[in-house]
């Protein structure tokens, strides 16, 4: 009790606004008891969740109510609807509730009523049903949400010491029963498994305390070179692979992880290691691509790893060229004069070549004789040469005249038939930007 309450103290000043998550038990209950003798109660907000899973959650709600309203402490509640959410689901769904109750009180902190056997069991399950390296520490005495921190006072006491408190102060609560079935994981680790552990060693959940902090301690270590990694050669989902085989195995592993929590961060139980180490594999080849859940694409291409997402095939074409033609990925369009002599522009003899011109996608086959070489090149070799991604291939357009000779690549290469005078048509290929 005396760590909680200093812990409290340490914290939270008398001019700070808290908001606390309240279910009624006796965990929650205990940790209002303390808050209301560490500040003022006007700075109090409670949150009741109701999960509307159980019949009793309508007695609670109400139980935690009237407690506020005789304690005259701001209450605020929220009821789900009735659904076969998962416990990540559910947890989504608080979180949710808690940022909106936090931004409209501006609150510093949301305390949670988490205590030394809940760490105890997390760790457990977490070491049988395999994690990460934060995810062995369990539950943080302190953690950081996007605007706002998260303390957790009770991981210093265990479920006995907040009965006794309970007890000795005479604060009412509610017992869920659902807390002695031996079908939730959980309570088999709570019935069966920390008795052994305190028989051992009553003081055992602050021996978990102090493994969780320090595996918090190295995962923060490692967590800010591979921050600081990201930011240097992460951008707009192309990650630089420059220096990453001079990389530790470890820092290199934990830079995908942190790259896929980036992709799917509200879908990361989609993502196990073999995913993670099939792109430590594909880091290892010149080129590939991987096919990953919800359409994510994974290209290694030359020195980068580029992610990217399904987008619809795009359906052959065949237009032909009047003055101009909007395409889904750029405009193409016949302008008066220019000065540019980038593969953006082209520049053509009419007598050289016959009408009208065709604007197509690309063709199996395709051979153009570029500019300044002799003989033709396959279109494919090209853009493997000028390194254009697997991904962005698909894209790529071709200009040809009325017999199928190519004129361009727009934007890659320009063919022989270009000209640096002596020419009457001039065209110009735009990109459109993606929004």
């Amino acid at each position: 009790m005396k760590n909680s309450l200093e812990f409290i103290k340490t914290y939270i000043s008398n001019n700070d606004k808290i908001v606390i998550g309240v279910s009624g038990g006796a965990d929650s209950m205990c940790l209002l008891e303390m808050l209301k003798i560490s500040i003022p109660l006007k700075n109090i907000i409670c949150v009741h969740i109701n999960h509307n899973i159980r019949e009793e959650s309508m007695e609670e709600e109400k139980f935690v109510k009237d407690y506020c309203l005789k304690n005259k402490i701001i209450i605020e509640t929220i009821t789900f609807d009735k659904g076969n959410y998962n416990e990540s689901e559910l947890r989504k769904k608080r979180y949710h509730f808690f940022d909106e109750i936090v931004n409209k009180y501006q609150a510093k902190y949301l305390l949670t009523a988490h205590h030394g056997d809940d760490l105890i069991e997390t760790i457990l399950m977490r070491l049988s049903r395999g994690s990460n390296l934060k995810g062995y520490a369990g539950i943080e005495l302190k953690s950081k949400r996007k605007n706002y921190e998260i303390l957790r006072p009770l991981l210093y006491m265990t479920k006995d010491e907040i009965i006794e408190y309970n007890n000795i102060h005479k604060i009412s609560y509610v017992t869920d029963e659902s807390n002695f079935k031996d079908h939730y994981t959980r309570n088999r680790f709570r019935h069966y498994v920390l008795p052994f552990l305190k028989k051992e060693n009553k003081d055992v959940h602050l021996k978990y305390l102090k493994f969780s902090s320090e595996l918090l301690e190295y995962y923060n270590y490692i967590n800010e070179i591979v921050k600081n990694n990201i930011k240097e050669y992460y951008s707009k989902s192309v990650y630089n692979l420059e220096d990453f085989k001079t990389l530790d195995s470890l820092i290199k592993r934990k830079i995908i992880e942190e790259i896929l929590r980036l992709q799917y961060i509200d879908n990361l139980e989609l993502i196990t290691d073999k995913h993670v180490q099939s792109i430590l594999s594909l880091t290892n080849k010149s080129n590939g691509i991987l096919n990953f859940p919800k359409g994510l694409i994974i290209e290694k291409s030359y020195k980068k790893l580029i992610f990217t997402y399904k987008k619809a095939k795009i359906d052959e074409f065949d237009y032909i060229l009047d003055k101009s033609l909007s395409l889904p990925f750029g405009d193409i369009f016949l302008i008066d004069e220019s000065d540019d002599n980038s593969n953006f522009c082209i520049k053509l003899d009419s007598r050289e070549i016959t009408f009208p011109l065709h604007v197509r996608t690309r063709k199996n086959g395709d051979r153009i004789k570029v500019k300044n070489l002799n003989g033709t090149k396959k279109v494919k070799d090209i853009l493997i040469d000028e390194k254009v991604p697997i991904n962005e291939r698909e894209m790529i357009i071709i200009l040809t005249d009325n017999e199928d000779n190519i004129l361009w690549i727009p934007g890659i290469k320009k063919s022989s038939f270009d000209k640096s005078e002596n020419y009457d048509i001039i065209i110009k290929y735009i990109l459109k930007k993606e929004k």
